[in-house]
């Protein structure tokens, strides 16, 4: 599957809250990393994340890749991403942010999906209070800091 059509299928299987399509674009220990709710490895954990989590505060999803690069074995995509809340303060507001996604890549399926996102202005638009936000970036502040390839900037 070329990248455009495999990043068009990535897109589509969570707006239309196919986890199991989402999970057959990755290798069977496949890992997705989520900015929200980390690590969930191989197709069964995968389909659950999108069927389940993704779906379990939020509807109406829309995700966009855009400027892909890869050289077969990692690939880069600018996105847009935005759904519908279903939490309480949020009364329906729709969450946007941007990111981008780094996925490697093995024989065609994605082994590992990270992802670098915005998103700041995601929880401004759910109304979530300062305080609260100042949590979940502490938060990913913390994980920021405990991956090994910032030990150098910790010194």
């Amino acid at each position: 599957m070329d990248t455009t059509r495999m990043l068009r299928a990535f897109c589509d299987a969570v707006e239309q809250r196919n986890g199991k399509a989402f999970a057959d674009l990755f290798t069977e220990d496949g890992v997705y990393h989520d900015v929200f709710y980390g690590a969930f490895k191989g197709h069964a954990r995968i389909a659950e994340m999108i069927d389940d989590w993704f779906y379990r505060t939020a509807t109406d999803f829309r995700w966009d890749m855009h400027d892909p690069v890869s050289d077969g074995a990692t690939l880069y995509a600018r996105y847009t991403f935005s759904y519908r809340s279903t939490v309480a303060e949020a009364n329906g507001a729709r969450a946007m942010f941007e990111g981008v996604s780094i996925m490697r890549l093995r024989d065609g399926k994605i082994t590992e999906y990270h992802e670098v996102a915005n998103t700041a202005p995601a929880f401004v638009d759910l109304n979530f209070a300062p305080e609260r936000i100042a949590k979940i970036v502490g938060k990913q502040g913390a994980a920021l800091k405990a991956r090994s390839e910032m030990a150098r900037h910790l010194a």
